[in-house]
């Protein structure tokens, strides 16, 4: 009978064969060196635990209708400490509002987006006052970051492809949506995404809820523990 031996199973017997080694080493060579060892130690675990994790590729966090003025500070704390950048797609009237982590967002290198100024949905009966409210929004956003604004996520999906010329804009939708906006279990929230989401994928979520928040974070440290590197959404999309 044969055993097919995993990733992680040759890592715990690297581990193992490693101990046994260095318990060897010190008993021989006496107890000046323990400290030594033990320092190489930990780092080789360390390096071991490295290598054996499986690339999985890139996906994109995004969040849209923000920015919240309690909310997003706490999830761009989050994103901070663990160094991942994420997308934000922002309404005007909630840029114009918070001005002040429109900039930090922009600051800690996340890429900011147009969704509309009301959050409004393009109809047949609506474009003119739809096109409007973006090349509103991103004056609002140009004015506090100093650059242009190229990506836009019409609410709701609904987008006209002449806007892409007419406005020099290009719409980012979505692959994974947890639904983070009609539901305050975190647990349902991220496990929605955790066994959804397949490399290249870009995560909807909305930073406008305290649920969001935790769910957001346990999504970022699940998957990078997986395996998956978070990037924005123009890695996603140009790469």
């Amino acid at each position: 009978m044969r055993f097919k031996i995993g990733l992680r199973e040759c890592a715990a017997l690297g581990i193992l064969a490693a101990a046994a080694f260095l318990f060897l080493y010190v008993r021989d060579y006496g107890e000046d060196k323990k400290a030594a060892v033990l320092t190489m130690s930990r780092k080789e675990i360390l390096r071991s635990a490295l290598d054996e994790k499986e690339d999985k590729g890139k996906v994109a966090l995004t969040f849209d209708d923000g920015p919240h003025p309690y909310y997003t500070e706490q999830i761009l704390d989050g994103l901070k400490q663990r160094g991942i950048r994420a997308t934000f797609f922002v309404t005007g009237m909630n840029a114009e509002k918070y001005p002040k982590i429109i900039q930090r967002m922009y600051e800690e290198g996340h890429v900011i987006g147009n969704h509309t100024f009301y959050h409004t949905q393009l109809t047949k009966r609506n474009r003119k006052e739809f096109k409007e409210e973006l090349i509103r929004t991103n004056e609002v956003i140009s004015k506090i970051t100093r650059e242009d604004v190229i990506y836009v996520r019409p609410p709701y999906g609904s987008w006209d492809k002449n806007f892409e010329t007419e406005l020099n804009m290009f719409p980012v939708l979505w692959t994974v949506d947890p639904l983070d906006w009609c539901s305050t279990n975190v647990a349902c929230i991220t496990e929605n995404v955790v066994k959804k989401v397949e490399e290249n994928d870009i995560i909807l979520m909305h930073d406008y809820y305290p649920s969001t928040v935790t769910a957001a974070l346990n999504i970022v440290d699940e998957l990078t523990e997986e395996g998956y590197s978070f990037v924005t959404v123009e890695e996603i999309l140009f790469d």
